[in-house]
């Protein structure tokens, strides 16, 4: 056979637009675009849409150590049931991935155990600055994270000394968990026993906001490219719009989504996550600069708890959700309504992905890319259902919401990962390459 797969009658999203043509996969790639020969297996994608894989850049998958919650196995395969083909892993584990011999120990867990190709974040420390320009460059990493905020212990680097000893160590593109840490320890009497609606209170726009002003003059002194992730106020974007030549940033599924007024009533500590869920005024200007092209990528911050550890009363309760899932979906659901065209989600889950971090071979359907495939029903109207989910959490956010749009299949590499809601064969996620690694 001259290929190993071909995908038939679909709408096909090239660079150049969508286009009623074949696809022929031929060892993990994509190998022919229109006139396709005769292929070992052959899908009908009639009525169909066929997008670049969705790359989620920010999930915690809770491996090593909090397995309970989580797992690389199971975070994987709710991210290929959500149409998710490839992810990048952070690194507050227990331990933390902050050395060499972590990220090594996540690799080989990830060996045949992982349904989605991935990349693993270095975590920045008071102590391992000296030796990030190095681990950044291993191979199956995506570069290094900073909390600047809301962790503890050594990935907690909160003072600007610390911070600008690790932006002077190496070259690649930083992902920044922006909230003050002192602003917050001054305002923990704002937070209220019981009401998770104080979250937002507490951690207070201006907490994310002096963050973020004091990352990007740090940024712009030792003239390093950062991201600054799950942005959740409009004025962030705003600040954000007028430094693009060195910070990209990211928006989450949930902040476009959930607006506090409604969601803490309704979830309480389900609804809980850092930065917060604010108010529904923020979500509109979140859409606002959104559609002002302003964030690069959308990331889902998959941090899942039990049901158990969120059932404690807040501010006992953890803060983070399922996300990993449920990100396309939800996405898709707002195509549907009309607040983002199908062009930006593309641009928002892979194309900006693959710029953004200099991903090899993957965020676009060309030949000679990887066969990354995320295959979606645009009409479908479906209802999320708790024995959908495959997070070892069990639950979501989003349980009972009705959306249309719906991932049918998921091709990793020109495996079929996904299909109408079954499982592939077996679980063969790689390690992502990228540019800074590959070629210096």
């Amino acid at each position: 056979m001259a290929y190993d797969l071909k995908l038939t009658g679909g709408t096909v999203h090239l660079p150049g637009g969508p286009a009623t043509v074949d696809l022929g996969i031929r060892d993990g790639r994509i190998a022919a675009i229109g006139a396709v020969g005769d292929a070992g297996r052959t899908i009908s994608c009639t009525g169909l849409d066929i997008l670049p894989g969705v790359t989620d850049t920010q999930v915690h998958f809770r491996e090593p150590g909090l397995v309970h919650k989580e797992d690389l196995a199971s975070g994987s395969r709710a991210a290929v049931m959500g149409g998710v083909t490839a992810v990048f892993e952070m690194p507050n584990t227990r331990p933390n991935t902050d050395s060499a011999d972590a990220i090594a120990d996540k690799l080989a867990r990830a060996r045949g155990r992982m349904w989605c190709d991935h990349a693993f974040y270095v975590g920045a420390t008071n102590h391992n600055a000296a030796d990030l320009a190095e681990l950044e460059r291993l191979p199956g990493t995506a570069g290094v994270k900073i909390f600047m905020g809301a962790s503890t212990g050594d990935l907690l680097v909160a003072e600007d000394a610390s911070l600008a000893a690790v932006l002077a160590s190496g070259h690649r593109r930083v992902a920044i968990h922006a909230e003050d840490e002192a602003r917050m320890n001054a305002r923990l009497d704002e937070r209220v026993p019981g009401d998770p609606a104080s979250h937002p209170v507490w951690r207070d726009d201006e907490s994310a906001m002096i963050a973020t002003r004091r990352i990007l003059a740090l940024a712009r002194a030792a003239r390093r490219r950062i991201h600054v992730l799950h942005v959740s106020t409009p004025a962030e974007l705003e600040l954000l719009s007028a430094h693009k030549d060195i910070a990209t940033c990211e928006v989450t599924p949930q902040h476009l989504t959930l607006a506090g007024e409604e969601a803490y009533p309704r979830l309480g500590s389900l609804a809980q996550m850092n930065p917060p869920i604010r108010s529904g005024a923020h979500r509109d200007g979140l859409w606002h600069w959104l559609q002002q092209g302003v964030p690069d990528v959308i990331g889902s911050d998959h941090a899942p708890h039990t049901a158990e550890e969120k059932a404690q009363p807040y501010p006992a309760s953890p803060s983070g959700m399922p996300g990993v899932q449920t990100l396309l979906p939800l996405l898709l659901n707002h195509v549907a309504e009309g607040r983002l065209t199908l062009q930006r989600l593309i641009e928002l889950t892979s194309a900006g992905a693959q710029r953004v971090f200099g991903i090899v071979g993957k965020g676009r359907i060309a030949a000679g890319y990887d066969a990354d495939l995320t295959v979606v029903d645009l009409k479908a109207r479906w209802t999320v259902e708790p024995g959908w989910l495959a997070s070892r959490a069990g639950w979501s956010p989003f349980t009972g919401t009705q959306l249309t749009g719906r991932p049918i299949g998921t091709i990793v590499r020109g495996g079929v990962a996904m299909w109408e809601g079954g499982l592939g064969d077996s679980a063969d996620g790689r390690p992502i390459r990228f540019e800074a690694v590959e070629f210096g």
